[in-house]
């Protein structure tokens, strides 16, 4: 009776440490996942000649800091003005659960001095963490609704702005194998949008 007990106990711990194994496995696959699509150099090219009320913008995303994490450098300028980005962010990637992660937003404190560093990632390992800064209330949840997609926004109200006499910003982004939608819109405290797209967001292709 001891041995009968003692086979069920074992095999209930094996099937419970494969069952285990293999959540951790998806989560992280999962993650990996997020990671690669998200990397690349992007351009709503498509977007504006469709809709010119729409700017051909470039949106470039290279990893760096490996041995501190999963960061993303940041660049989006006007296409035909790459040299001179209007947006200089470092992106931080963490995990939540299984199908949801955040997209942490950081601003450097000396950004004209990392322009066009994308080209040589390698060139960030002498930043610090004390160069950068978090945008709090700012960070983009995303949720896995497939393979190779990935759609999520910031908080109500919850990352502060004064951009153009904003009171507060949101991000809704939607991540694919190779595009990416981006709607960021700011508004003012009496929740009229004073700058960003008002029709939808911005539609970047990898290429």
């Amino acid at each position: 009776m001891k041995k009968i007990i003692t086979l069920l106990l074992t095999s209930i711990l094996i099937i419970s440490c494969k069952s285990s194994s293999s959540s951790i496995s998806k989560s992280e696959s999962n993650f990996n996942e997020l990671l690669t699509i998200m990397q690349g150099n992007y351009s709503s090219e498509k977007h504006s000649k469709r809709d010119t009320t729409y700017f051909n913008i470039s949106l470039r995303m290279v990893p760096i800091w490996k041995e501190k994490g999963n960061y993303l450098y940041v660049e989006q300028a006007m296409f035909s003005k790459q040299e001179k980005p209007y947006r200089v962010r470092i992106y931080k990637i963490s995990q939540i659960n299984e199908n949801e992660f955040v997209s942490e937003i950081h601003t450097l404190k000396n950004e004209k001095d990392w322009i066009g560093k994308w080209k040589t990632p390698e060139a960030f390992d002498s930043l610090t963490e004390n160069d950068i800064d978090k945008k709090e209330g700012c960070g983009v949840v995303l949720k896995r609704l497939g393979k190779n997609k990935f759609s999520g926004s910031t908080g109500n109200k919850t990352c502060p702005s004064e951009l153009r006499g904003a009171s507060y910003a949101s991000s809704i982004v939607i991540v694919n194998s190779n595009s990416i939608v981006s709607w960021d819109q700011g508004f003012d405290k009496n929740n009229k949008q004073v700058w960003g797209a008002e029709k939808g967001g911005y539609e970047f292709l990898k290429y």
